[in-house]
């Protein structure tokens, strides 16, 4: 039985990664809608490297099956609201990702490296030199890419795009981007000066919305648990 707590500090806490890295207000995929295309030399990739291109909020992963043809974990919304394979394989645009990551709806799919890349420079197996495991050979890489593609749940603490690369690479889904995040939510819960905005916070709530169940507890209990963590 899932214990709801823990569901609700996940939820938290991956709207906390969502709102850390997404500009909301700046929703702009380098080249969406604009003269983006770029040739890639292709023959320079091999079959099961892990590539790897800035994107306006994350860096994104995919891994290359030859043939011009890149695997990757993608967010969609447009999965949840049609069967149509017509409208479903067209470029995600960012609005689509952004409504996918929110209902952590998603597919393995697989794009050319020009529509996987979207104008951006790929680095080439680049996470080799920031994971710690060895990574597999080439063909078994591709094979267990080939063998996750179809639909799948999202979530950027637990499934994004960097554990299904990391997993197909290295045998192990992990995440790096997260554990930055977590690392950076580790200072911040550590800083003693967090302790101090939480205490205002709940005293301003407590003023404004009175004394309630729902706004006391909060207001005594983050203080609290941040003081003993520091």
């Amino acid at each position: 039985m899932k214990n709801p707590m823990l569901e609700v500090v996940s939820l938290l806490l991956e709207k906390l990664v969502l709102f850390s890295n997404f500009r909301f207000f700046s929703l702009d995929i380098p080249g969406e809608e604009k003269g983006w295309k770029k040739f890639y030399e292709v023959n320079c990739f091999l079959r099961g490297d892990l590539l790897e291109v800035p994107r306006t909020h994350l860096t994104h992963y995919g891994i290359y099956l030859g043939d011009n043809r890149v695997a990757h974990l993608m967010p969609d919304i447009l999965l949840a609201l049609t069967n149509d394979k017509k409208r479903t394989q067209k470029v995600v645009s960012n609005k689509r990702l952004i409504l996918g990551v929110i209902g952590k709806v998603a597919s393995i799919r697989v794009d050319t490296v020009e529509d996987f890349a979207y104008g951006a420079d790929i680095l080439v197996n680049h996470l080799d030199q920031f994971v710690k495991k060895k990574a597999l050979l080439n063909e078994e890489v591709a094979r267990r890419a080939e063998k996750l593609l179809g639909l799948t749940s999202y979530s950027l603490l637990w499934n994004n795009c960097e554990h299904f690369v990391t997993y197909c690479r290295y045998g192990s889904a992990i995440s790096p981007q997260v554990d930055k995040f977590f690392e950076m939510l580790k200072i911040i819960i550590r800083d003693q000066r967090s302790v101090l905005a939480s205490a205002i916070l709940g005293l301003v709530s407590i003023v404004c919305m009175g004394l309630a169940s729902y706004t006391t507890f909060p207001a005594i209990i983050i203080p609290f648990c941040l003081w003993m963590v520091a």
